[in-house]
């Protein structure tokens, strides 16, 4: 297997790495504009297997000779690229997969679903931990009930050691986050589809000593497209994450000063962007390079089985791995694109464009994660 990484960020590197612990990939390239600095858990594998290859994915010709040489495409880029990379990818006639996390560009892709089905390959948006590994326990639950009266997912990438005032470290883009944080959300509710604010509805959510109570908030693109596949057929359907205590109420303030708006303010004769100052000035004191990381997940379906009343949860805590130097949220979500990228080369995945949960065989998911130390616990 020839396999093509797009992105060597924090999910890139991760996802390039446990493509290379699977015998049988022959190739990964890891593209990005710059590669020149790996984290050191790629070290061991300089040489021929991981080849850094330096890529700026808006040269689409680049990109779809590098396209061609590959087996399967995973992209780890920020979302606004996705919709070019896989209609590129089915030009090339490759497998694709992407982290997502924006709706609307998933049904842009959906649109390649014919063309992806003539040239035999698949598309999958949205794999990475939320939207992505929830979404498929979700299913897995909704699977095994005879009726289903609600779905609740909760899911947060958190320090495990928080720092006061926001209690929260970086784990991902706080670009990406703050788009969560101000986009609204869609939920089902009495069955029909509706949107409601972020940060809005918090209530506590508990886990085991010693992590204890969290709480959890609405936040945009965790569902993916499930609110629209399951309208009119699931009363009750909704994501939330999962912060320490007080964090959405601090971010809500944030929000309502303008301090996260889009439009630009005058400032001493110079045009700025809010939330680009916001993030020059946050973004140093929530990056801890020498911080530790865990992932909490949860994600509840309740309805019937055999006339009586029912329900599946699943539990994931996963930590650090201080082994390897490799983030909880790198693992849950950068090997969640690596599975889904694998899955398709060996046509788990059938042809067309498909998000995680109408594709991927829960079971087999499950148990790909546990081969990797990530423990789903089902009750």
């Amino acid at each position: 297997m020839k396999m093509l990484v797009l992105g060597a960020g924090l999910q890139g590197c991760a996802c390039a790495y446990d493509l290379l612990q699977d015998s049988e990939v022959t190739e990964v390239r890891l593209a990005d504009i710059h590669v020149g600095h790996l984290p050191d858990f790629l070290a061991p594998y300089s040489g021929p297997r991981l080849l850094p290859t330096p890529l700026d994915v808006r040269d689409h010709a680049a990109v779809l000779g590098a396209m061609r040489d590959s087996d399967s495409v995973m992209s780890a880029i920020p979302y606004y690229f996705n919709e070019a990379m896989a209609r590129l990818a089915v030009e090339a006639g490759v497998h694709f997969c992407d982290l997502g996390g924006n709706t609307e560009i998933v049904f842009k892709q959906k649109k390649l679903d014919p063309e992806a089905k003539r040239k035999n390959i698949s598309v999958v948006p949205d794999c990475g931990l939320a939207p992505g590994m929830v979404n498929i326990l979700a299913e897995y639950g909704i699977q095994q009930l005879d009726s289903v009266d609600s779905v609740k997912i909760f899911v947060g990438g958190l320090p495990q050691h928080p720092e006061p005032p926001l209690n929260y470290m970086l784990v991902y883009s706080l670009e990406g986050a703050l788009d969560y944080y101000t986009t609204l959300s869609w939920v089902l509710r009495n069955g029909k589809r509706t949107q409601v604010k972020a940060l809005s509805e918090r209530e506590p959510v508990r886990f085991e000593s010693p992590l204890g109570t969290l709480e959890a908030f609405h936040t945009a693109g965790g569902l993916s497209t499930m609110a629209f596949r399951y309208e009119g057929k699931i009363p009750t359907m909704e994501y939330k994450t999962l912060r320490y205590p007080g964090h959405a109420e601090l971010m809500e303030n944030v929000r309502s000063m303008g301090l996260l708006d889009l439009e630009p303010v005058d400032v001493k004769g110079t045009k700025v962007v809010p939330r680009d100052a916001f993030i020059a000035s946050v973004q140093p004191k929530l990056t801890k390079p020498k911080g530790r990381d865990l992932v909490a997940l949860r994600v509840i379906v309740t309805g019937t089985k055999d006339g009586k009343p029912a329900s599946k949860t699943f539990d994931l805590v996963d930590r650090y791995d201080e082994k390897h130097d490799v983030s909880a949220m790198m693992r849950t979500t950068g090997y969640s694109l690596s599975i889904t990228g694998l899955m398709q080369v060996r046509r788990v995945v059938p042809p067309g464009v498909h998000t995680p949960d109408e594709c991927i065989p829960p079971a087999l998911y499950i148990a790909e994660l546990r081969k990797r130390g990530i423990e789903i616990r089902e009750s």
